[in-house]
C-alpha cells in the first residue's frame, strides 16, 4: 500500500523540525546556520612552571582536537615528563569517561567540577592537569585549548637528565609562516569540515564547504609549487601537526559524513604525499585509531546518522600510502 503524499510531507516537516533541535544539542550556530564552537574556561598559553608531580595530558582518541596534542606529546617523547591518560566516549550520556577512576572521578565532566570549572564549560579534550599544584590544594586544568596546548607542549622541558634532543615545532625562522598557516586552517580545515557537516542549512553548508576546498587548493599549490616536503619549507611545524588530524580522517568520517566529498583526496597528489610522509614519522601510527574514529563519529553522531550502523573502512595504512592512480 502507498504512503500518502500527505503523511510524508507531515513526516518530513516534523522529522527537520526535530532535526534542528537534535543538532542544537549537539552543536551551536549562528542566526545563519553556520555552526559556532564554544570558547574554552581553560584557554590561553600559561608559563612553564616547575611541578613536584608529572601533569597529565588527558585525550580521546576520536577526537582531531587530542589528537595535535598527542602528536606533539609522541613526536617530542614526552612521556616522562606529561603522563598520557586516554579516556572512552559515552555516547549514551554524552561524555567521556576514565578506564579507571581518576581523582575520585569516573569522568571527565566530574574532573573539570572537581578543578572548579563553571557549569557552562563543557568537559572536552585534551585537557593538561596539574594533579599537585600545592599541599593541600585541589588539581588544576592548566589548558584545555587545543591551539594553545600545543604550543605549551612544544616547550615542555624533558625531564632532568635527559639527553634526547626533541625537535623544535615552532623555530623562529618559520614562526611567522606557521602562526599564519594555523590561523588559516583553523576556521576553513580544521573547524571547516564540522561546519560542513553541522550547518543547519544549504547556504551555511555552501558558505563551509567552498571555504574548505579553496583552501585545500591553496595548500595543493604551496606544497607543489617548489616542491616542499613541509607546509612552512623543510621543515615540519605546528601548521603541519594542526592540520595532519583532519586530513587524516577524510576518507574515514568527513568525505562521507560531513559531506567534504567535492573532491576525494587523492586529486590533491602533493597533499596526499605531505600527509603520507607525516604519517610515517616515528610515533604518528600509533596514535591513530580509524575503528574508533568511524564508531564514535557514525555511532554516536545521531542526528547526522540516525541509524548508528557504523560502516567498514579502508585499512589506514593501505590507503595513506596508495599512489593517487590507485585510488581513482
Amino acid at each position: 500500500m502507498p504512503v500518502p503524499p500527505q503523511l510524508v510531507a507531515s513526516v518530513r516537516c516534523f522529522w527537520q523540525w526535530q532535526w534542528q533541535r537534535l543538532m542544537d544539542g549537539l552543536a551551536r550556530a549562528d542566526a545563519e546556520g553556520n555552526f559556532s564552537r564554544r570558547p574554552s574556561q581553560f584557554s590561553g598559553t600559561p608559563k612553564l612552571e616547575p611541578r613536584p608531580q608529572r601533569p597529565l595530558l588527558i585525550v580521546g582518541r576520536s577526537c582531531p582536537w587530542a589528537h595535535r596534542a598527542w602528536l606533539v606529546w609522541s613526536l617530542r617523547q614526552l612521556a616522562g615528563s606529561i603522563e598520557l591518560v586516554v579516556v572512552e566516549p559515552d555516547p549514551e550520556a554524552g561524555r567521556w569517561i576514565f578506564a579507571e577512576p581518576l581523582l575520585g572521578c569516573k569522568a571527565l565532566i566530574d574532573l573539570y567540577a572537581l578543578c572548579g570549572a563553571s557549569a557552562q564549560q563543557r568537559a572536552t579534550v585534551p585537557v593538561l592537569l596539574d594533579v599537585a599544584p600545592g599541599p593541600g590544594s585541589a588539581p588544576r586544568i592548566i589548558c584545555n585549548e587545543s591551539a594553545d596546548l600545543v604550543q605549551l607542549l612544544n616547550r615542555w622541558p624533558l625531564p632532568a637528565g635527559s639527553t634526547a634532543s626533541p625537535p623544535d615545532f615552532a623555530p623562529p625562522a618559520l614562526a611567522a609562516a606557521s602562526d599564519a598557516w594555523s590561523a588559516r586552517l583553523q576556521d576553513t580545515v580544521n573547524d571547516g569540515v564540522y561546519r560542513c557537516g553541522f550547518a543547519r542549512n544549504q547556504a551555511a553548508y555552501h558558505r563551509a564547504e567552498t571555504a574548505l576546498f579553496e583552501v585545500l587548493q591553496e595548500l595543493e599549490t604551496a606544497l607543489s609549487s617548489d616542491s616542499r616536503p613541509w607546509l612552512c619549507g623543510a621543515q615540519i611545524t605546528l601548521a603541519d601537526l594542526r592540520l595532519f588530524p583532519t586530513l587524516i580522517r577524510w576518507e574515514q568520517v568527513y568525505a562521507p559524513l560531513f559531506g567534504c566529498s567535492r573532491k576525494p583526496l587523492w586529486m590533491f597528489p602533493a597533499l596526499w604525499a605531505w600527509r603520507a610522509r607525516l604519517y610515517a614519522l616515528p610515533g604518528v601510527a600509533a596514535t591513530c585509531f580509524p575503528e574508533a574514529w568511524r564508531r564514535d563519529y557514525f555511532g554516536a553522531l545521531f542526528p547526522l546518522h540516525p541509524s548508528t550502523i557504523v560502516p567498514a573502512g579502508p585499512d589506514l595504512a593501505s590507503l595513506v600510502f596508495a599512489a593517487p592512480t590507485q585510488t581513482g
